[in-house]
């Protein structure tokens, strides 16, 4: 009987091994926790590619690959810099946060990948293309005006389109090679109000567009967002692209919205969408989808499913955030693509060479404010938690000078040091009452000095600590925590940032030894 019952035992250890194995082996939403919003997504045989939007950084519209639809590395970017003009330099006082380039579209299409854009900064539509998506390079043109949320179509017959708008949802003819609007077109109303089917009388009206052609059929993704209701995913049908459509609310559910269809070499179909949460940013998740009517019906039971048949992530350390330790091979000056510069950077005013395993940051002009100072160097938070640190020499800082590690947005965050009257001191600034306060000092008189910044955004608590340390062992809290909202004029979830910047004296420089990244809050 002792026998009998040791042999169900082990058999009841073992199909619970096995069951938590598969749970560990199960995807979970959302795929990433991190501020990658408004994506587009194409298949190429077995791998897949994610544009998304990064508005002001730059470089920007990165380019993400998976095999898996859950684990993504960036590869690339479209481009450099957007423009040179003062708003995206951060030159005479303009700014563009927030704004920069929108939502992209990605396709591919006889050999070429396009992504494509759009920027109120500039007012024009971009175009991207090239060969090699993954290592380049990319050719661009540029046109007028800024279509608007658009997506790039190509049809079965050759011609080329634009779908844009907002609630109005329109149609212009491209050129063959999509290198512009096609002369003598006329840009035509492809759906009166879009937001119908949502019931949508205030609130925002359908924009996001992203149009997929399957077996015969045109499907146009949107986004409305009812005055008082949440994020909802709006389909429309046609058998022709000039219509008639007809449409349907296709998902509500925890406001996951904005995307399109994406199908698997074994013939599964998901949805990409993401949802607002908080400090964090806009997230993406995947919903599957079956076809019911020659209708794509997502979700199971019209709800967001937490767990996918599809493999576990593997975590955003290092595809999507990196640690960094700033040491190059020789003739290496580049930095790893986790990285975007806060707006277009002074290229001349930073390096990871002039001192072997160190990034400087060099000031070239006097700046007041941090948000509006140059060569800030971010890369995304994520969640549900993580920190952020560096160890920082600041034995050349000049006089007015303020150097460190910082949260952006509109209401960031910072520690630093500060030099004033000739004295060093560890400083901690928030802007949570959307004006920039400084709430602790502490006197410094070593030149090396560690600073911490820890996130929390489990269940949006979207909080934030700070700390320092003289050894790089004991961390000390310092000022208060930062509460971190998602804001509108940055319109970008909270990113760690290395900065440096004067408000007295040029010529200063602050040597950063290395930036690590982990997933906890601890401070050990």
């Amino acid at each position: 009987m002792k026998t009998t019952l040791f042999r169900y035992s082990l058999l009841a250890i073992g199909l619970l091994l096995r069951y938590v194995a598969a749970v560990g082996q199960t995807a979970r939403n959302p795929i990433i926790f991190a501020d990658v919003p408004d994506m587009a997504m194409i298949r190429a045989g077995d791998t897949y590619y994610m544009s998304s939007t990064t508005m002001h950084l730059s470089p920007g519209l990165p380019i993400m690959k998976s095999k898996d639809l859950v684990n993504w590395q960036l590869v690339g970017y479209a481009y450099d810099t957007l423009a040179t003009i003062d708003a995206l330099n951060l030159t005479n006082g303009k700014s563009t946060y927030g704004r920069g380039s929108w939502a992209s579209s990605l396709r591919f299409h006889n050999g070429t990948y396009y992504v494509t854009t759009f920027a109120q900064t500039t007012g024009k539509t971009y175009i991207y293309t090239t060969k090699d998506i993954e290592k380049g390079p990319w050719q661009e043109v540029s046109f007028k005006p800024a279509y608007h949320d658009h997506s790039l179509f190509f049809d079965d017959d050759g011609r080329v389109y634009l779908i844009y708008g907002a609630g109005k949802l329109r149609l212009v003819e491209l050129t063959a090679d999509a290198s512009g609007v096609k002369p003598g077109t006329t840009e035509q109303t492809l759906i009166e109000n879009a937001s119908t089917p949502s019931g949508t009388s205030g609130g925002l009206p359908a924009e996001g567009s992203q149009l997929f052609k399957v077996k015969s059929k045109y499907y146009l993704f949107n986004i409305t967002w009812p005055k008082g209701g949440m994020r909802t995913v709006v389909i429309h049908r046609a058998d022709k692209l000039t219509g008639p459509w007809e449409g349907r609310v296709a998902l509500q559910d925890l406001g996951v919205a904005q995307g399109g269809l994406i199908d698997t070499p074994d013939g599964k179909w998901y949805a990409y969408l993401f949802r607002d949460f908080g400090g964090v940013g806009r997230i993406p998740y995947l919903v599957p989808v079956n076809w019911e009517g020659d209708w794509p019906v997502l979700g199971v039971n019209g709800r967001v499913s937490e767990t996918l048949t599809l493999p576990a992530s593997k975590g955003l350390i290092p595809g999507i955030v990196a640690s960094d330790e700033f040491t190059r091979k020789k003739g290496e000056a580049a930095l790893p693509l986790v990285w975007q510069w806060n707006h277009n950077p002074d290229n001349n005013l930073w390096s990871v060479t002039e001192r072997k395993g160190f990034l400087r940051l060099k000031t070239g002009r006097t700046d007041t404010s941090f948000v509006l100072a140059r060569n800030t160097l971010t890369q995304r938070t994520i969640g549900p938690e993580c920190s952020g640190s560096t160890a920082l020499d600041v034995s050349n800082l000049k006089e007015g000078d303020f150097a460190g590690l910082s949260l952006l947005q509109k209401n960031y965050g910072l520690v630093g040091v500060k030099v004033e009257n000739g004295a060093r001191s560890i400083v901690m600034v928030s802007a949570s009452s959307g004006k920039p306060v400084e709430v602790q000092r502490v006197p410094l008189s070593q030149k090396t000095i560690y600073l911490k910044a820890a996130c929390d955004f489990r269940d949006r608590a979207d909080t934030a600590h700070f700390f320092y340390s003289l050894d790089g062992k004991s961390w000390t809290p310092i000022g208060e925590p930062l509460k971190m909202p998602y804001t509108i004029p940055h319109f970008m979830g909270y990113r760690f940032g290395l900065f440096n910047y004067a408000s007295q004296n040029v010529g200063g420089f602050a040597d950063f030894d290395y930036f690590r990244i982990t997933n906890s809050t601890t401070t050990k």
